[in-house]
This record gives structure tokens, sequence and C-alpha cells, in this order.
């Protein structure tokens, strides 16, 4: 299993934000995927779940309404849009199996500041 964020860097807050997780060494398109960040202010937080087809989404309450997670199967890549940023969505991000979340790849650093 092979996972691969990118698409990270500095964004103002109010911007918008487009992380990737490439996928490979599994069956991308059987698997529910999770979106996570990890800070040193609140921890990990696994924060977006999409299902194997992509047609239901879940999110915690601290991104409701401004982060988007998507898949493209065809691609084996995970999608994280992130708009509104705010400071406190300062963290690494990560993207993992929803059914074994321990594995994920190297993450990306988000950093949202003026």
């Amino acid at each position: 299993v092979q996972l691969v964020e990118s698409g990270g860097g500095l964004v103002q807050p109010g911007g918008s934000l487009r992380l990737s997780c490439a996928a490979s060494g599994f069956n991308f398109s059987s698997y529910a995927m999770s979106g996570g960040r990890q800070s040193p202010v609140k921890g990990l937080e696994w924060v977006s779940d999409i299902k194997s087809g992509g047609g239901c989404t879940s999110y915690a309450d601290s991104v409701k309404g401004r982060f988007t997670i998507s898949r493209d199967n065809a691609k084996n890549t995970l999608y994280m849009q992130k708009n509104s940023p705010k400071p406190e969505d300062t963290a690494v991000y990560y993207c993992a199996r929803e059914s074994s979340r321990l594995t994920r790849g190297q993450g990306t650093q988000v950093t949202v500041s003026s």
C-alpha cells in the first residue's frame, strides 16, 4: 500500500487549496477513504470520509461546509478541496483507507496565514 499526498503549501485565510492523494498497491476503487490532519495543537484528527463509489461523504463539524472530499477511481486519486481555510486548519494533511488509518502517506503541509 502506498499513499502519496501532495498539493500543500501556504494559503491565505479565505483562499482555496486542493490536495491530492495518489494511491497504489491496492484496489483503490474498492475502499472507502479518509482525509485527516495532524497539528501540534489538536493532534491527529480525521475530518472527512468518502465511500468507495464516491457517492457518500461525511465531514467533521470543524470542516463541514468548507472542505470537500472527492475521488477519481480511474486515476486512483483522492482529492481534498479546502475552501475558506482558517489559521486553525494549519496542519499536515494525510489520506488513508478508512478501514486502516494507521497506514498513511508522508503527508503534505498546509499553512494558513496572511
